[in-house]
């Protein structure tokens, strides 16, 4: 039995934007690529669909080894100078691996603006709008959320967990005996959660 007022039920988080809007983006996508891929063999013929779909397949699938490939080759050169006691100087290609990556991955996937925005990926110049764009997006949104130090956020994140109740108390030992006595009991059994 409790006493006392009843707390009402929490308010609901509001959903945020990204989550409220992507699955939508999503399906309009899908609808579209699905569109523009009949729009296409209704003007020309199946065969042609078809032929686009595994030149983008077999080009994403280039890229996406070279590009792995080159990010492996500056790891391990990297690796190997730091082995070697030199430090690593930056590279000027070592940028855009990722968005290089990107850019096969939409390449792969089958469709026309999927391949058209996987393609202006590999422009170098639009690779380098795009990461400006992101790390300006990062930063800010690193800055937004530096409310205090690394140690306030672990501090914080523990505390929230569902499971992580604190049960105050105290321990209160038996000391009667003698030390012999004591260590003559055997080993204790482990302390269950």
């Amino acid at each position: 039995m409790t006493t006392g007022a009843q707390t009402p039920y929490p308010a609901r988080p509001r959903r945020s934007r990204l989550r409220t809007f992507l699955p939508l983006g999503v399906a309009a996508w899908l609808v579209l690529e699905i569109w523009l891929l009949t729009m296409v063999a209704g003007a020309s013929n199946g065969l042609v669909v078809f032929l686009v779909l595994v030149a983008g397949l077999v080009l994403g699938s280039v890229v996406i080894k070279r590009a792995g490939r080159r990010a492996f080759k500056n790891l391990t050169e990297t690796l190997q100078q730091q082995q070697g006691g030199v430090l690593s100087e930056a590279r000027p290609n070592s940028e855009g691996n990722g968005l290089t990556m990107l850019g096969g991955l939409l390449l792969i996937i089958p469709g026309v603006i999927s391949d058209a925005v996987g393609l202006l990926l590999l422009v170098p110049p639009v690779q380098k709008a795009v990461s400006r764009y992101a790390e300006r997006a990062f930063d800010r949104k690193l800055r937004e959320a530096a409310g205090g130090s690394l140690g306030d956020a672990f501090q914080q994140a523990r505390i929230h967990r569902p499971d992580g109740k604190v049960v105050q108390g105290e321990v209160i030992r038996d000391e009667s005996g003698s030390p012999s006595e004591r260590t003559s009991r055997g080993p204790r059994p482990p302390l269950s959660r």
